[in-house]
């Protein structure tokens, strides 16, 4: 298992490594050697003198701080309505079709309503996030709790418990893959969501950075800040991927995985 791991990571550094020669390849004498694409070596010498600035850290620190703490809310908002959703076939049924349509809708189209009620500010960046991470985590709490196996839920009323120990005995382990799920993919979302509300509506963070360094005309730093939401993003993932895991370590599905 550790030799698959090594190998797998080995091949991952290698896939890297491809790809930033590809790359200094086609910005130097390749297709877009005449274009404004700064060569890989060009874009990370702009990514260390990025590191060494306190305007990056800043930028970066807003833009994480609007993704979890919209994450976090979304988060116990959607599973404690997904909960009440879920213990209800009414309303399992009654609310499907309309969340199933929210769910794809991105939270930009409401942008220029939430910038006229809060500004270009943080909260106007949380709030995005909220936006686009609540459906898709009601969505999944509530197929969890709605998708409870009955039979264990009978066995519980026959060992005499009450419908509380049954919810937080039963109901809600076996409907924490599909929150855990969830969550894992909004992660990632929340973080695009805090970039876009810099990027489109003026909010604190990297997307404000990217906008400004773009308008400087600055195409190496341009580029350096792309190499940091790039890296943020797999952060972002391999740390939501290991707090599932983590977690749910009981559960069969992720049992191998941990071990």
């Amino acid at each position: 298992m550790r030799e698959s791991r090594l190998l797998d990571s080995g091949i991952g550094a290698l896939g890297v490594v491809a790809a930033i020669g590809l790359w200094q390849l086609a910005a130097t004498t390749g297709p877009l050697a005449e274009s404004p694409l700064p060569t890989a070596d060009e874009a990370f010498g702009a990514l260390f003198r990025l590191v060494a600035t306190s305007e990056m850290w800043l930028a970066t620190w807003d833009t994480v701080y609007m993704a979890l703490l919209g994450l976090a809310i979304a988060t116990v908002a959607g599973v404690l309505l997904g909960i009440g959703i879920g213990v209800s076939p009414l309303a399992m049924h009654a609310t499907r079709v309309p969340l199933e349509f929210l769910k794809p809708i991105p939270p930009i189209v409401i942008l220029p309503v939430v910038m006229l009620v809060l500004g270009p500010t943080v909260g106007m960046g949380v709030f995005l996030v909220v936006v686009g991470c609540f459906v898709s985590i009601v969505v999944q709490a509530s197929a969890g709790v709605f998708d409870t196996d009955p039979v264990a839920k009978a066995t519980g009323r026959s060992y005499g418990l009450g419908s509380a120990e049954i919810m937080g005995r039963i109901v809600l382990p076996s409907s924490l893959p599909y929150i855990g799920t969830a969550v894992r993919v909004a992660a990632p979302t929340a973080l695009i969501v805090a970039v876009v509300a810099g990027l489109v509506g003026g909010a604190p963070g990297l997307g404000q950075s990217l906008v400004l360094t773009q308008i400087a005309g600055n195409q190496d730093q341009l580029f350096a800040y792309v190499l940091v939401l790039g890296i943020l993003g797999l952060i972002v993932q391999g740390l939501s991927q290991w707090g599932e895991r983590r977690l749910l370590h009981w559960h069969p599905q992720y049992r191998k995985q941990v071990a």
